[in-house]
């Protein structure tokens, strides 16, 4: 009974491609056109933010000029796509859109970038929204994201480990510098969750990062609650050049 109702269902509402909107085999995926249109990051990465890096990875840690120039409160970092093309029109779907069913396959994504440092015991964490925003918007997109990359990874994740005390306005256009200066002390562990943090490795999870402003007022927060160590991976990475 449940097969047939299951095909019944597949035939009123077939899966389609996520970015396009064609049908596809299955459900969260992408059809051909799409994915190689897609830009996953491979190959050489900076290992504090995961952006691509020309050349050959010769088994040193190797950082790029912004987090050379930066240096990152975490210990590694990693980004599934560049945010450009058709990366960046599923963060803004994602973001934005109510396509919150990006999540899904946007999550594994990223379990396959950060599996260099995932481990047991490990406690993953979105970056928080204020409560005025969540409300507007109905949802976190980062924790949609940490959700699913938990559940692909076999992690704990704890929705509520950090909180945004204060509501920043749009990061957007803004130089780096009043970015850093805007996120100073806006975020905070959660009082009643940072046991769950003390001593262990966090995992930080973002739809983007761009200057890293947030993500380093979320690990000083972490820092600050006691965490071993810190690590960050994030749907994409605002590369230089674009």
């Amino acid at each position: 009974m449940w097969a047939g109702l299951q095909t019944a269902v597949e035939l009123l509402y077939p899966p389609r491609c996520l970015g396009c909107g064609v049908i596809v085999d299955s459900d969260f995926g992408l059809c051909g056109p799409c994915w190689a249109e897609t830009p996953f990051i491979g190959g050489t990465v900076c290992d504090a933010c995961g952006v691509p890096l020309p050349g050959e990875a010769d088994g040193f840690r190797i950082e790029c000029d912004d987090c050379m120039k930066t240096p990152r409160p975490w210990k590694q970092g990693r980004a599934a796509l560049t945010y450009k093309d058709r990366g960046r029109q599923m963060v803004l779907a994602l973001k934005h859109g109510d396509r919150q069913e990006i999540a899904q396959p946007a999550g594994l994504w990223m379990a396959r970038a950060a599996r260099p440092f995932l481990k047991d015991g490990m406690v993953i964490a979105p970056v928080p929204l204020h409560w005025t925003r969540m409300l507007k918007r109905k949802y976190n997109q980062s924790a949609l994201l940490a959700k699913t990359l938990a559940q692909k990874s076999g992690l704990t994740m704890c929705p509520d480990l950090l909180v945004r005390f204060k509501r920043t306005t749009s990061q957007d256009g803004k130089s780096a510098a009043t970015r850093f200066a805007d996120m100073a002390g806006v975020i905070k562990p959660h009082p009643k969750r940072r046991h769950q943090m003390a001593g262990r490795a966090v995992l930080l999870v973002d739809d983007v990062m761009t200057s890293g402003a947030t993500l380093t007022a979320c690990a000083e927060a972490c820092r600050a609650g006691g965490a071993q160590e810190i690590y960050i991976v994030t749907l994409a990475r605002v590369a230089k050049d674009d």
